[in-house]
């Protein structure tokens, strides 16, 4: 139940995590595993990639599809609707985090 419960509250922080660096700068499915495995994410690709199909369907991501040594490559960065989905869900996070500790 605990693990249940902590998979729901983490898919929210994947979601901004993934968010943040779009606004960084263009990135790839391989990339981000990585990058989240370094903050303790384990996902595989089965779970980040329909996240990301989610996020470009809802408007806050958009793909650029380079070929990189021969293969197409998809490249995710952030648009105006998701740099605005940023800005609110970073003042809420601030909100949260404030009052958690006090």
């Amino acid at each position: 139940m605990q693990e249940q419960i902590l998979r729901k509250l983490f898919l929210g922080f994947i979601h901004i995590h993934i968010l943040h660096h779009a606004k960084k700068e263009p990135f790839y499915g391989v990339w981000m595993i990585d990058e989240l495995k370094e903050h303790g994410y384990e996902i595989s690709a089965g779970t980040l990639y329909p996240i990301l199909h989610n996020l470009e369907k809802s408007g806050v991501l958009k793909v650029d599809e380079k070929n990189v040594e021969g293969k197409i490559r998809k490249y995710y960065s952030i648009t105006e609707l998701g740099e605005n989905v940023l800005k609110e869900v970073r003042a809420k996070a601030k909100e949260l985090f404030d009052e958690i500790n006090g």
